[in-house]
């Protein structure tokens, strides 16, 4: 049985007493890095084998733990912080569990797109989306964040944190933003405002992990162009006619005149 726990973000009191459990009895524990799980077991007590299992070990060592698995052992498999496969390692090993009928489970626990989601008193629906990306793709993330009718979640860089604040200024100025740090911490801080008024709230505060929510808001989308938020319509997953009357509606115009204004780009 392979079991994915979620461990603590920051406190380490945020650990379950099944997850205590569980660790104190496999056969070994996989993680992302051995020295950080190391002070989560002192701190348990816990006196078990810890074996690296990162982005860059992972499908080397996937064939050894799955023939553990095989041969029936417990194996545990944690993150540095949070909940398993969000972001983490792990995905293509329960992909082969899948495959191999292999038993596995997850241990809830703490997982930081929920609490900061919590803590920022915005409400459903929301999308996470995992890290936003670099350089000239983040244009295209804020896009279809400002597309999405909800709340969307994004893990951050404390290093790139203001530079993407400035550019979603640019995007539009008035979208509430919450920025969650150092989440169950000393300094845990909740950070609210409107986009053009982030840089100047994050003075002093770039430290730490973060956790980005911005809001769903009325937003001008006629400062588009319209086969350009058709794709990113589209990217969500619509349909190309589904796509046309989100448009549609998003820019307050007739479909039926959207749809003339896609036919006339395509002939000339």
């Amino acid at each position: 049985m392979l079991y994915l726990i979620s461990t603590p973000i920051g406190n380490l009191e945020d650990i379950s007493y099944r997850a205590v459990r569980i660790l104190s009895s496999c056969s070994y524990i996989l993680c992302e890095d051995t020295r950080n799980s190391k002070i989560l077991l002192d701190h348990l007590s816990i006196r078990k084998e810890l074996k690296s299992f990162h982005k860059f070990s992972e499908k080397r060592k996937e064939d050894e733990v799955i023939r553990d698995l095989e041969d029936g052992k417990e194996i545990a498999l944690i993150s540095d912080g949070g909940t398993p496969l969000l972001c983490d390692p792990g995905k293509s090993l329960v992909l082969e569990c899948i495959n191999k009928n292999i038993k596995y489970t997850a241990i809830p626990g703490a997982c930081s797109l929920i609490d900061a989601f919590v803590l920022s008193g915005l409400d459903i629906p929301f999308q996470f989306i995992g890290f936003l990306n670099k350089g000239a793709e983040l244009e295209k993330d804020l896009k279809k964040i400002l597309c999405y009718n909800g709340v969307t979640i994004c893990f951050e860089s404390p290093k790139r944190v203001v530079s993407t604040m400035r550019l979603l200024k640019k995007m539009d100025s008035e979208r509430e933003v919450v920025i969650v740090r150092e989440m169950t911490k000393k300094f845990e801080d909740v950070i609210r405002g409107k986009a053009h008024e982030m840089e100047n709230l994050l003075k002093d505060k770039t430290k730490g992990e973060m956790v980005i929510l911005i809001s769903k808001k009325d937003f001008d989308f006629k400062n588009f162009e319209l086969n350009e938020m058709l794709d990113i319509l589209k990217s969500s997953g619509l349909s190309s006619m589904e796509a046309l009357k989100m448009a549609a509606k998003l820019r307050k115009e007739s479909k039926r005149e959207l749809y003339k204004k896609t036919i006339k780009d395509k002939l000339c």
